[in-house]
């Protein structure tokens, strides 16, 4: 079969499918910008799930089958398609459809980063042809930075996460707005199989525990492998893995990469020191982890400050370091940075705040300082609650913000210290607000 009948098949076989069988997320692409759309994010996040609803939504709207274009470009009948070959996508969709004029069609390339050279080619179209331009790619050679770099700032980014808590509910078919007492309890139970178990969408509906553990730790080989070593041509593989499980193990707070390049060293692992700090890197770029710096009003001192990591989901640590006793904290504390990474625009800044006294979170929006958070499973024990009281009591000082929050696994409360109201709220219900 000739490559143009390749494309055209494939092209026919996804229309045959709209509107497509997905459960809704709540992130939604927009459909009218006139911008090149692209959806960064993890591996097996569901960003092709989310061009999917995007394409169910302009059919509903009343766009033709017609009119959507979508490739896959990791079809193994395109394996040697060069840039000189995506020129066919245009060509076979035009003599399928000619009547339809090329500027009206929405056009989905899912895995394009597996053509060499792809950039140019969804530029030339966007200039030249179409607007309506959706791209998505696995990490490995997609990643957000070099994404933008590609497209040299043309494109509007909207990044996918696995699922938000109100999501995980949805799949479940747990409801979230009902104030019986009986939903409550199951918002609860779902709540705590949410903070230790994966939110991958796939992962989600495996009713098998085994079955899940099994997937999760496939994702993370391929992060590993093809994410990581494959795309950064990283040559100690046992280092790098070395240096993910210190992450996951650390996690929630202040990591020293020069620690570990000592632990490595004293190991007999050898691998640069500079090595090293672009590993800490590449493991935020493929978005496998998440780092938050130190708050401090100097710049420079904010830069020499250890950062914490926190891991893109709870499941996948699980099922690489398998649950340990005491970590029910560490995971509630990476559920809520997830939360708020997830929320977050592209002028919020989050850190942690460390004195005498510390605070898990400083949010902040542009210049101003919006919210101080706290994160305990449990403040029954005297010295836990003070010590996450004060934490936030010093960091509002130094910081100037009134707004202060400790999430919990279980209890409610509004408590007056020194002058300050200090909200005390579940982590499930503070996760649906």
């Amino acid at each position: 079969m000739k490559r143009k009948d390749v494309i055209k098949s494939l092209i026919a076989l996804k229309q045959s499918e709209i509107p497509f069988n997905v459960i809704p997320r709540d992130l939604e692409l927009p459909t009218d910008t006139g911008q090149i759309i692209t959806v960064p994010g993890v591996r097996r996040c569901g960003k092709s799930s989310l061009m999917m609803l995007a394409i169910n939504a302009l059919v509903q709207h009343g766009v033709a089958k017609e009119r959507i274009l979508w490739v896959g470009f990791d079809d193994e009948r395109l394996h040697d398609m060069g840039t000189e070959g995506l020129d066919e996508v245009i060509a076979a969709y035009m003599e399928m459809y000619p009547s339809v004029a090329i500027k009206d069609v929405y056009m989905f390339f899912d895995e394009i980063q597996l053509v060499e050279n792809w950039e140019l080619f969804v530029l030339r179209v966007y200039k030249s042809y179409c607007k309506n331009i959706y791209v998505s790619g696995s990490n490995a050679q997609m990643l957000s930075n070099e994404l933008s770099s590609a497209l040299r700032g043309w494109p509007l980014e909207y990044e996918a996460f696995p699922l938000s808590f109100r999501e995980f509910c949805r799949f479940r078919g747990i409801p979230v707005k009902s104030f019986m007492e009986s939903d409550r309890a199951r918002l609860k139970s779902a709540f705590a199989d949410f903070n230790r178990s994966s939110a991958f969408p796939e992962v989600v509906l495996i009713p098998e525990k085994s079955m899940k553990d099994r997937k999760l730790q496939g994702y993370f080989n391929t992060m590993l492998f093809r994410d990581l070593i494959e795309h950064y041509n990283l040559t100690n593989h046992e280092a790098v893995r070395y240096f993910l499980k210190r992450l996951m193990t650390n996690l929630s707070k202040p990591t020293s990469v020069n620690s570990i390049y000592n632990d490595l060293k004293s190991k007999g692992l050898r691998i640069s020191k500079d090595k090293i700090y672009e590993l800490a890197d590449y493991v935020c770029d493929v978005f496998l982890f998440f780092r938050i710096p130190k708050y401090e009003k100097s710049l420079v001192k904010e830069s020499s400050a250890p950062f914490k990591y926190y891991c893109i989901d709870n499941g996948l640590r699980n099922a690489v370091l398998l649950p340990q006793s005491g970590d029910d904290g560490k995971l509630l504390e990476n559920t809520v940075l997830l939360h708020l990474k997830r929320n977050s625009g592209p002028s919020t800044k989050i850190s942690y705040y460390q004195g005498t006294k510390e605070c898990d979170f400083v949010i902040q929006q542009d210049d101003s300082i919006n919210e101080l958070l706290q994160v305990t499973w449990d403040m029954s024990d005297a010295g836990t609650r003070a010590r996450e009281i004060e934490g936030l009591l010093e960091a509002s000082s130094i910081t100037g913000c009134e707004s202060l929050t400790v999430v919990t696994v279980d209890e409610e409360a509004e408590l007056a210290v020194s002058g300050k109201i200090i909200r005390v709220i579940p982590a499930w219900k503070w996760l649906l607000l």
